[in-house]
């Protein structure tokens, strides 16, 4: 599966639980770590649990794309899921805006 593809997915798999304000940055070429950053917000740490597990499991099972990394997942203050080429950051709201 190419990066563009896989982040689409996150984004589709989050915004299936309602994330707001998801956005796609394209990194490739700045950044030495990842191809893209995908950044959502949930209003809640629950609901920000369940943007993470939603976009975690919908790769994994549908796609056979299990992260290579998960933090944050029990605060659900700001979880972040890494998947090399892919990086995806969701924040409460009041997190993303400091």
């Amino acid at each position: 599966m190419q990066s563009k593809e896989r982040v689409v997915l996150c984004a589709a798999y989050a915004l299936e639980k309602k994330a707001i304000n998801v956005r796609i940055l394209k990194v490739e070429g700045l950044s030495s770590v990842t191809d893209y950053l995908l950044i959502a917000s949930g209003r809640s740490d629950r609901q920000v649990q369940a943007v993470a597990e939603a976009v975690r499991l919908g790769l994994k099972k549908n796609h056979d794309t299990p992260p290579l990394a998960v933090e944050g997942m029990q605060e659900g203050r700001w979880v972040l899921i890494d998947y090399g080429d892919v990086v995806v950051h969701i924040f409460q709201e009041p997190v993303r805006e400091f």
